[in-house]
């Protein structure tokens, strides 16, 4: 009988967290937290604080995959400490909006920077990039259809690239003569300090800091192929330290050089060109018409990147619900040849081509940030109450700082849920509805007397 099987080292374990969390946001959002900040001082600030705060999840989060590394991620720790109710509504939330909608965003952009680079004529822009989005998303869904080690090894190649890519970024413009120390610290000349006094100045930055976790997201998305990573106990921890602590790095060395080479004022009157990307215009100052298509091509690899991550890891808690006959009955099938849960993957790839038609960019990810929040927090409180509830179990790593870590993180996430609903009420609001769309399905698979018991007996003819 077949099942997913592990076949992913260390490495490629760490790779995977790299791509899934660099995609568009770090090139894009230094343009609406600017407008809200005023000051390049407190927008790299946001940076190194969310980095912080998604290290502390992340490490929260890496506690729980060492006991627990099957495919799901925090749908099977949420099994183990809040019960199937509210593990369903974790995955039901990541089938309606938290993953799917991912996948949609950086397909989009990724779209986007394609589109600008290669116009097409004849067809409305709007369209052409809805277009090329979806046939994207189709394209990476049939690639890991095929077999996990084959997307793995393109993750690998895209990988390096990217990296490769953002290091010469950044020492072009180091050695840029458009860079200015004084860029660094000065504030925005029309930019009212009133509106970073007391309260003003903790509700702007959580405003802002929605912007620097959308470019953070993903960090978790590892969890959910815990069943086919070697050695999960060890490794899982291991790929998700190390790899948030590497993406903190090239985001908050990004953001420098964004700073150092263009002053703030500049990125706030770019917020109000929702066409223009932040990056590309960086490097325009930098390299010319040459540096407008180094980074363009930049986005290119890492949009593609981490949509292809993020469809090769998500579909994995489709599976998993569906085995536990909490999801449509035929995502638990594992094709006997490739390994890989297909029919998880193609309903993924039909709801995410959906959701591109459906609104923009920003809805989408406004969308995504808020509900994520609401399941992080939960994470990490779980690793507190599963310390109480079960301290005998093993647990090959346990998080630094306990209890300090998770119960800090837990807070940021209740104040940023708070913060999100009174500053972005029709966002959480459509959020929340799509989550409690869920309930009724939870009802009917519940009901549902016939479903597989044995997830050994699954397979793909």
């Amino acid at each position: 009988m077949q099942k997913l099987v592990p076949q992913i080292g260390l490495k490629s374990a760490i790779f995977i967290v790299i791509s899934v969390i660099v995609g568009s946001g770090v090139f894009k959002k230094i343009a609406p937290m600017s407008a809200e900040l005023g000051s390049p001082v407190l927008v790299i600030l946001c940076w190194v604080l969310a980095g912080l705060i998604s290290l502390a999840g992340a490490l929260s989060t890496a506690e729980l995959a060492s006991m627990y590394p099957d495919s799901g991620g925090e749908y099977v720790y949420y099994q183990k400490i809040y019960g199937r109710f509210f593990a369903f509504l974790f995955g039901w939330a990541n089938f309606a909006v938290l993953q799917t909608a991912a996948i949609a965003a950086l397909a989009y952009i990724f779209a986007e920077s394609l589109i600008g680079i290669f116009p097409v004529s004849g067809i409305e822009t709007a369209l052409s990039v809805k277009l090329v989005a979806s046939l994207l998303i189709v394209a990476l869904t049939w690639m890991n259809y095929k077999g996990v080690t084959f997307a793995e090894n393109v993750n690998r190649i895209l990988t390096y690239t990217m990296l490769s890519g953002v290091i010469l970024f950044i020492v072009a413009g180091l050695l840029s003569n458009q860079g200015s120390i004084h860029h660094l610290v000065q504030k925005s000349s029309n930019f009212s300090p009133k509106k970073l006094e007391g309260w003003n100045i903790l509700k702007a930055m959580t405003v802002a800091s929605l912007g620097a976790f959308w470019g953070y997201q993903g960090w978790n998305n590892v969890g959910f192929i815990g069943e086919e990573i070697k050695n999960p106990k060890r490794n899982l921890p291991l790929a998700l330290g190390v790899g948030t602590i590497i993406v903190m790095l090239i985001y908050i060395s990004l953001n420098v050089i964004f700073t150092y080479v263009l002053p703030i004022d500049y990125f706030i009157r770019l917020n109000q060109m929702p066409d223009k990307i932040a990056a590309v215009e960086v490097a325009t100052h930098i390299m010319g018409k040459a540096g407008m298509l180094f980074v363009s091509c930049l986005i290119l690899v890492t949009t593609l990147n981490s949509t292809n991550s993020s469809i090769l890891t998500s579909a994995r808690m489709f599976y998993a619900m569906a085995r536990d006959r909490l999801f449509f009955k035929k995502a638990a099938l594992v094709h006997p040849k490739y390994k890989t849960p297909g029919v998880a993957l193609v309903l993924q790839g039909i709801w995410s081509v959906l959701l591109v038609w459906s609104g923009n960019f920003d809805q989408l990810t406004d969308m995504l940030i808020f509900a994520s929040f609401l399941y992080y927090g939960s994470t990490a409180l779980g690793v507190i109450i599963m310390r109480i509830r079960h301290p005998e179990a093993e647990r090959k790593y346990k998080v630094i700082g306990y209890p300090f870590v998770p119960a800090l993180f837990s807070a940021f996430c209740i104040w940023l849920f708070v913060v999100t609903i009174i500053n972005q009420p029709y966002e959480s609001i459509r959020g929340l509805l799509l989550i409690a769309i869920g309930i009724p399905f939870y009802w009917l698979f519940s009901k549902k007397k016939t479903g597989i018991s044995d997830p050994d007996e699954i397979t793909v003819s």
